[in-house]
């Protein structure tokens, strides 16, 4: 399954008293992050909800963010009229002990936090009593960023699709050239040994000369190489039809395979050989940045 690691998703639900609205972005990233930023009513669902995106969701940095936007009166202040007089009392004490001008005006002290509390209970009590009703919410804003990702990774298959298409005709390539290439060179080294033994006037034992072209043939014989590649190929398109996200598997794949493409480049000095080796690494490597953006 191809399934981008970049999405954004949002669910907007109207209570009586107020709408809340849940936003889910993901970014690429190797491993499972989740972060949630809630409002203060919402801080106990935190672990709940992290728990329920990281079963929905494979890799990628994601990132969970609720707002409350409360109805007119919805938010009844609650005084906290003993801690208010306590302080007040304390404000008092220190004038006249310091003969400064004792304040009679109460309300200045409104504004220090804790004494006028303006949250309502009201979603802080659903979140304790009614998890499921903020689970379904969560759940619907991840579904459409989960149809995001679906969408931008079936872009990034059809881009990987055609990628495969020319890496897959550049190895028909390179498996001509190597046809030709493998001669050439072998019957090249056998005429480079004869010429030097008749230079120095030296016996020419062909059998002699035939092992060493044979030794030097499986040094640089890439025929395993090759074939390889191919099985790596054909296992690279069977995984991207698996009903899983499959982006770790590709990647793994995408290492063997340019392993596999440098070890040839090491082995063969072929000029056009050694061309095709380049379109290859430059076809893998478009193909590798493609995967890194998929779960």
């Amino acid at each position: 399954m191809f399934l981008s690691m970049t999405g954004f998703g949002s669910k907007t639900q109207e209570f009586s008293w107020g709408t809340v609205s849940f936003e889910v972005s993901s970014v690429n990233h190797k491993y499972q992050d989740f972060t949630a930023r809630l409002p203060r009513e919402l801080l106990s669902l935190e672990n709940r909800m992290i728990m329920l995106m990281r079963s929905l969701i494979g890799r990628g940095k994601v990132k969970l963010t609720a707002e409350i936007a409360w109805n007119p009166g919805a938010r009844i202040p609650a005084l906290d009229d003993e801690g208010l007089m306590n302080l007040f009392n304390q404000v008092r004490r220190i004038a006249k002990r310091n003969n400064l001008e004792i304040p009679n005006d109460i309300t200045s002290l409104l504004s220090v936090p804790g004494v006028l509390d303006g949250s309502s209970n009201v979603a802080e009590e659903a979140a304790r009593e009614k998890p499921e009703i903020w689970d379904q919410i969560l759940l619907s804003a991840v579904d459409a960023m989960m149809e995001m990702k679906r969408s931008e990774g079936s872009k990034l298959k059809t881009k990987v699709e055609a990628d495969l298409k020319i890496l897959q005709d550049i190895l028909e390539s390179l498996n001509e050239r190597w046809k030709t290439a493998n001669s050439e060179a072998l019957e090249g080294l056998r005429i480079r040994m004869s010429s030097v033994m008749e230079h120095y006037d030296l016996d020419i034992d062909e059998a002699r000369i035939a092992q060493e072209v044979a030794l030097m043939s499986d040094k640089w014989d890439v025929s395993e190489e090759l074939a390889r590649l191919e099985a790596h190929i054909d296992k690279f398109r069977q995984t991207m039809e698996i009903k899983e996200p499959c982006g770790k598997k590709l990647d793994f794949l995408i290492q063997e395979m340019n392993r596999e493409v440098n070890t040839m480049g090491s082995k063969v000095n072929d000029a056009d050989f050694r061309w095709g080796v380049v379109e290859a690494k430059t076809c893998i490597e478009r193909i590798r940045e493609q995967i890194q953006n998929i779960e």
